[in-house]
């Protein structure tokens, strides 16, 4: 695979072609059994006819060829200084990240320095405001320490406020984590020196999807929150500070997918976008991360009623993901229900089947996409 990186960063990093388009053509050369370099190297009518890439297309790849000598010594340089270079075939790209993201977002090739045990690890993110209150900030530490006892990995922006919070309190307790970078890997210089000993002890990971030489910019980190969100299997959120900044756009994203996303419940007197996030399908969670059940302290109640939205909600949560009964009651904050309960209750619904053994899992018949292995 090594001598393929040269390929990987050249397809990788062609301007202007979506990522979608860029993952498109590795689904490709993996059902032709054929390298990166076998496709750069094909030509223009290969590309036109068995690829149906556009004349503009073919623009943007020829323009990366070119640079084929450059990465090639940027491959091997990256190596000789001890960071990994990982294609989206590779068996350590995290398999949560791409089964979040999928295709059309996946980035094709990351860069990496640390413990890349830490990417098949069970993982959350904390994300948050970069100013944050102080209960986000005690939420914060509550989770991390959490997640530490747990053997979780916290995925972290290395952002002022929630994001420098969950870094900082997994490491104070035990645990580890992954840092995932707005900007090349070898422009963190800094941040280096700061988490060397922790890197070197392999606590920390440091990942990133751009250009080895990229400097930081607000455009990268707007690009990099979908990757934190996507590198976790659940999300918690301590603060969305209103409904426009990159907390709620990757909340609301999250949701449209039917992730699991627990929201810290405000309290009365706090001026944030949480409990907006709560009123959208979000699992609201008390300061020590419990979920919130009727009758407690600042909780809210179980917002369903009728049995008749029960089952269509169920059908919207099953309908492109198999769940057991726990975490379906955990999506739609069920307070209330046991995990009986709900078995039985999904067993007497026809259009659900029951999948595996132990645990169980449902899902809506015919309904699960047979996507490509590869994603």
């Amino acid at each position: 695979m090594e001598q393929e990186y040269t390929y990987w960063m050249a397809l990788a990093h062609t301007e202007r072609m979506r990522t979608a388009q860029k993952n498109e053509i590795i689904v490709q050369c993996y059902e032709r059994s054929i390298g990166l370099s076998d496709f750069f190297h094909c030509g223009e009518a290969v590309w036109q006819k068995d690829f149906q890439l556009t004349p503009e297309e073919i623009g943007w790849l020829n323009e990366s060829k070119k640079g084929l000598p450059n990465y090639a010594f940027e491959a091997e340089s990256l190596l000789e200084q001890g960071y990994s270079l990982i294609p989206i075939l590779s068996s350590d790209y995290p398999k949560t990240l791409k089964q979040n993201l999928k295709k059309t977002y996946a980035p094709p090739l990351l860069y990496a320095k640390g413990n890349l045990q830490l990417l098949k690890t069970d993982s959350i993110a904390i994300v948050g405001s970069r100013q944050a209150e102080s209960a986000s900030l005690q939420f914060t530490d509550n989770i991390a320490k959490q997640a530490a006892v747990q053997k979780k990995v916290v995925v972290s922006g290395y952002a002022k406020g929630v994001d420098k919070q969950a870094l900082d309190s997994s490491l104070k307790y035990g645990g580890r984590s992954i840092v995932v970078l707005p900007q090349g890997i070898t422009t963190f210089t800094s941040g280096f020196k700061t988490l060397y000993k922790d890197i070197v002890a392999g606590n920390v990971l440091i990942v990133s999807a751009f250009h080895p030489k990229a400097p930081w910019s607000t455009g990268l980190a707007m690009a990099r929150n979908p990757i934190i969100y996507g590198m976790a299997q659940d999300i918690y959120v301590a603060e969305s500070a209103d409904s426009k900044g990159g907390t709620w756009a990757g909340v609301m994203d999250g949701l449209r997918k039917m992730r699991r996303i627990y929201v810290r419940n405000p309290l009365p007197n706090e001026k944030n976008a949480n409990h907006l996030l709560i009123e959208k399908g979000a699992i609201p969670v008390s300061l020590q991360g419990e979920i919130c059940m009727e009758g407690k302290t600042a909780c809210v109640s179980e917002p369903l009623t009728s049995y008749e939205s029960l089952e269509e909600r169920i059908r919207k949560l099953l309908k492109k993901q198999k769940l057991t009964s726990k975490e379906i009651i955990e999506r739609l904050a069920l307070s209330s229900w046991t995990t009986r309960k709900m078995t039985d209750f999904l067993k007497k619904m026809p259009d659900i089947e029951v999948q595996g053994k132990s645990p169980l899992k449902f899902a809506m018949k015919g309904s699960i996409s047979n996507e490509l292995t590869l994603f």
